[in-house]
């Protein structure tokens, strides 16, 4: 499918007549992330995934333009309505993935049932949040940002030192073993976009989002990058939310897919009932 003239590869499993769970992916992976999710919840739901723009079998634009918050969210609203034309549907979203799809939850009509949050926040509200003060220990864990945004020097260091190692680099740093894709030394080049096109603008002049969805925040316990002071205030703009802590690291999805399914399928079935 396409959007925004950018064509999508999207992935199915499930019956299409079960509510659907639409998964995001983040940086630097693809659809392949949520595997062991997928299949856990494919026997209840209508599970679906996508490999975001300029990652995996996507399209890759180019530009910063093209990676902003707002054509992202386009995306995630151009799937839902694809795969599940006649209801909303229930977003699930890690790293990257959740904070695009922050952008389609708090954006009025998004056809959105209910919304699952792991390791990436609203970058709007981190930025109304930082008006206040930054966490010192979240800025230590967020050097890698500040790096892919030095020109030349952070692609090169991706294409030809970290892209090549990703899995054996997952491995050592943080004892995962997740499907590392082909594409994966292009898709962190282009992948950058995402954190130059977005963070500074978001962070120097936030805006407020808010949503009525019922939102559910999963903290992995021992996330290296993303710490639960990311989220604090978010009752501020989001009335109905929850929060869960997962004794894993932020990879979650990978090493605890079975934990990571039983969670969204509650909140699913949560927010249908209420």
């Amino acid at each position: 499918m396409e959007s925004d003239g950018v064509r999508l590869a999207v992935f199915e499993r499930g019956d299409r007549s079960a509510p659907t769970v639409l998964l995001v992916h983040g940086y630097p992976d693809t659809h392949r992330v949520w595997d062991g999710v997928a299949e856990a919840l494919a026997g209840e739901f209508h599970v679906v995934s996508y490999d975001v723009r300029g990652a995996g079998r996507s399209g890759a634009p180019r530009g910063l333009a093209a990676y902003r918050l707002p054509v992202l969210g386009r995306d995630l609203v151009a799937v839902a309505r694809a795969v599940s034309p006649d209801a909303p549907v229930h977003v699930v979203g890690h790293d990257w993935g959740s904070i695009q799809a922050w952008e389609a939850v708090t954006t009025p009509g998004a056809p959105i049932a209910s919304y699952t949050s792991i390791s990436g926040p609203c970058l709007d509200h981190v930025g109304h949040r930082m008006r206040g003060g930054a966490n010192p220990e979240q800025l230590r864990r967020s050097w890698y940002i500040a790096a892919f945004h030095l020109p030349f020097v952070a692609p090169l260091v991706w294409r030809y030192l970290v892209g090549p190692r990703w899995g054996a680099v997952l491995r050592r740093v943080e004892g995962v073993s997740a499907p590392v894709s082909p594409t994966v030394v292009e898709d962190g080049v282009r992948g950058m976009a995402l954190y130059r096109a977005n963070f500074i603008p978001r962070l120097r002049a936030p805006r407020v989002r808010r949503t009525d969805v019922p939102v559910q925040l999963v903290h992995p316990r021992h996330d290296r990058y993303v710490t639960e002071s990311l989220t604090r205030g978010v009752e501020r703009w989001v009335p109905n939310l929850k929060r869960r802590v997962v004794d894993a690291g932020h990879w979650a999805p990978v090493t605890h897919a079975d934990t990571v399914a039983r969670l969204v399928a509650e909140h699913v079935t949560d927010s249908r009932t209420a």
